[in-house]
């Protein structure tokens, strides 16, 4: 607690002058660590896998099942929208927000 009121004294100048030696120091620590581990696993680190989503399988665009009063669409996937959680509050159906498929 005492060490945010000495911040809160001190000049605009000293913040920054401050803000700029942990940042050398924070970068100077990174890469100590990025050579450490590349020791480790013998390697360079930029080169391990990324976990998460294989490269090129990025979300499909849905249609949208359900239409609101203003036209703004929901898929139908993830959370309610506002607009429809309002209109369900007020008693409508989900079933009266449905687009209709041209067959």
């Amino acid at each position: 607690m005492a060490r945010k009121s000495n911040l809160a004294l001190m000049s605009v100048e000293a913040l920054f002058k401050l803000r700029e030696e942990v940042s050398t120091i924070l970068s100077t620590r990174a890469h100590e660590l990025r050579a450490q581990l590349a020791r480790l696993t013998g390697g360079e680190v930029g080169n391990a896998k990324r976990r998460g989503r294989p490269p090129g399988r990025k979300g499909k665009k849905v249609p949208a099942k359900y239409r609101g009063p203003k036209g703004v669409t929901w898929s139908g996937r993830g959370l309610k929208p506002r607009w429809l959680t309002a209109e369900l509050k007020k008693g409508k159906k989900l079933e009266d927000f449905a687009i209709k498929k041209a067959a």
